[in-house]
C-alpha cells in the first residue's frame, strides 16, 4: 500500500464527508440566520428560541436528502472495496 494511495482515499473520504453533511449544515445556517434576524427585530433573547427550528429544518433536511447521501457513501464505499485487492495484489 502506497503512501500516494493512502493520501487520496484520505482526501476522497474528507469530500465524501463534506458532501454528505452540507445539506443539513447549510440548512441549519440558513434558519439560525433567519432565527437571529426575528430576535433581533423582536428584542427575544432566548436562547433555546433556535433550537427547535434547527432540529425541525435538519431532520426535513435529512428527510430530503437522505436517499442522496446514502447513495453516496455507497458509491464511496464501493469505490474504496473495489480498490482494495489492486493494493494487496
Amino acid at each position: 500500500m502506497s503512501d500516494t494511495f493512502v493520501l487520496e482515499i484520505s482526501r476522497q473520504a474528507l469530500n465524501v464527508a463534506l458532501l454528505v453533511a452540507m445539506p443539513m449544515l447549510a440548512a441549519s445556517l440558513l434558519v439560525g440566520i433567519i432565527v437571529s434576524l426575528v430576535q433581533v427585530a423582536t428584542s427575544l433573547q432566548d436562547a433555546t428560541l433556535t433550537f427547535v427550528p434547527k432540529i425541525l429544518t435538519v431532520a426535513a433536511a435529512l428527510l430530503l436528502a437522505g436517499n442522496w447521501m446514502i447513495h453516496t457513501l455507497l458509491d464511496f464505499t464501493r469505490h474504496v472495496f473495489a480498490a482494495v485487492p489492486t493494493v494487496l495484489g
